[in-house]
């Protein structure tokens, strides 16, 4: 648990993961309840939120519904949509919380007890502070879970932020006597400097508390691991410097899977800027609509914040553009929306930039893909999550043929792309992990730029990548933290004598 939301639990519950499976203990990740809008597909489809699609992968396991049998996916002003074992049930408002709690907490025990089954360790992972006072009869991701698992807790604490011996103080002394006793330690997180300077606060913190310190863990820079908050984008430049390619993404209020930007972010010749307000963008050479938990509320805003006017200026200038998902449905002549699935606006203009239409159904699509792209012939990987259906694509037009869903063959066109080429529209989630498709597309612009290509020996293993950063915070984690404390905490001495 953490004193706070974003004091690194994620990233604590990978790195554990990871130093156990290497341990050769048989380890899997749990969190009861996420909220995010960053969502992975499991294998057979149903998803959940990627930090534990993440977790997973650190201990050397496909993701299943099992370690995040509830997501909570956010909508600006219409409360959130319920994923419950991957799949969506409904809208949750402020006064839904009973329903709630009626369908989530069975599955929530039976995904617990199906992970007690068959593996020897669960690192579970909690949401926002482990002192919600406020909260605390509504909880189902904290202390219910630590109480149905009857197990030890670790509380972490961010000292970037400052005020980390307050803050630990304070959750503790808000903690009930019950509470308090099952956290067995506390990890300080995102230190920077000499660590000397820490031991009187850490005597203090003992002292005071009777709680061991068992770990400081120190800042770490480019963890390589994909980011769960939004938050981080706002206006920001990942690795702007001097390069030649400048692309732009739209932090669009209900942005969801911002990871599929991550491997340009780690191009040489490439600047990513996440960007809210149009008059703060820079020259771009291509201008990226993200997906969206809301297409025509993030539609309506876009327009609003003259995103709309930037982009008609952004083509006449011969720039590029790129929707994913609800961005791909922005691009289209109309939105469709006659059921009332994700709004209460029956039809809304798009941008016209591409010649398709998108109409909303019910069911979810949650599903892994293959597919070969037309224009090259490279193939393609990653998923798809969408309740929009396209059509109106002419298949001179299309942008790839799907040859796999999850395991099952398939032969779909999907994509489009406009006349000239330089409006490209997809529902496919992570194409840019796939480093053959993801080069490509950056010198057909360096091209269009007259720049030469920029000629790769080797090509990115994107799953190598996250096997290196995996091993790296593990290293990390177990040269700061005292692991055989923590292993004899969770019954298992013999991992690290």
């Amino acid at each position: 648990m953490g004193t706070a939301s974003d004091v690194g639990k994620s990233v604590v519950v990978t790195a554990l993961c990871r130093v156990f499976a290497r341990a050769g203990v048989r380890v899997a990740p749990f969190k009861s309840q996420n909220m995010s809008n960053n969502a992975a597909v499991c294998p057979g489809g149903g998803e959940i939120g990627r930090a534990q699609a993440v977790q997973a992968q650190a201990c050397g396991l496909e993701p299943s519904l099992d370690m995040n049998p509830v997501l909570l996916k956010t909508r600006s002003g219409m409360g959130c949509q319920v994923v419950i074992r991957g799949r969506a049930r409904f809208q949750m408002g402020v006064n839904d919380y009973e329903r709630y709690r009626t369908e989530a907490w069975p599955e929530i025990v039976s995904s617990y007890n199906n992970l007690a089954r068959n593996f020897e360790l669960i690192v579970i992972e909690g949401a926002g502070s482990a002192a919600e006072i406020n909260l605390r009869h509504r909880d189902i991701v904290n202390w219910e879970i630590a109480e149905l698992a009857d197990a030890p807790v670790l509380l972490v604490a961010d000292i970037d932020k400052g005020g980390v011996f307050a803050s630990i103080v304070g959750t503790l002394e808000l903690l009930s006597p019950e509470e308090r006793r099952r956290v067995k330690g506390v990890l300080i997180n995102k230190f920077r400097g000499d660590q000397k300077l820490l031991k009187p606060g850490l005597r203090f913190l003992e002292q005071r508390t009777a709680v061991p310190v068992i770990g400081v863990i120190p800042w770490q820079h480019s963890l390589g691991l994909p980011q769960e908050d939004a938050a981080r984008l706002d206006g920001i430049a990942m690795h702007p410097g001097d390069k030649p390619m400048t692309i732009g993404v739209i932090h669009l209020p209900s942005i969801s899977n911002y990871t599929d930007f991550e491997a340009l972010e780690d191009e040489p010749d490439v600047a990513v800027h996440y960007l809210s307000d149009p008059g703060m963008a820079p020259q771009l050479d291509v201008l990226i609509i993200p997906g969206t938990k809301n297409t025509v509320a993030d539609l309506n805003w876009l327009r609003t914040a003259g995103w709309e006017n930037f982009i008609v200026r952004h083509r006449r200038a011969g720039g590029w553009v790129l929707g994913i998902c609800g961005g791909y449905q922005m691009l289209g002549r109309r939105v469709i929306d006659a059921d009332r699935v994700e709004s209460d606006t029956l039809e809304t203009i798009g941008l016209g930039l591409l010649e398709m239409e998108t109409t909303f159904a019910a069911a979810i699509i949650t599903d892994r893909i293959r597919a070969i792209h037309l224009p090259t012939g490279i193939p393609v990987s990653g998923y798809e999550i969408h309740s929009g259906r396209i059509t109106g694509v002419a298949a001179s037009r299309a942008l790839f043929r799907l040859t796999h869903r999850d395991s099952s063959a398939v032969n779909e066109l999907e994509g489009v792309r406009s006349d000239d080429g330089r409006v490209i529209g997809t529902s496919i989630h992570g194409m840019f992990d796939s480093a053959g498709f993801r080069r490509n597309f950056l010198d057909e612009i360096r091209t269009s730029k007259g720049l030469a290509p920029l000629e790769s020996t080797a090509q990115d293993d994107a799953d190598a990548n996250r096997r290196t950063a995996f091993d790296r915070i593990a290293d990390v984690l177990e040269e700061c933290v005292d692991m055989p404390r923590i292993a004899a905490l969770a019954g298992l001495k013999s991992a690290f004598t």
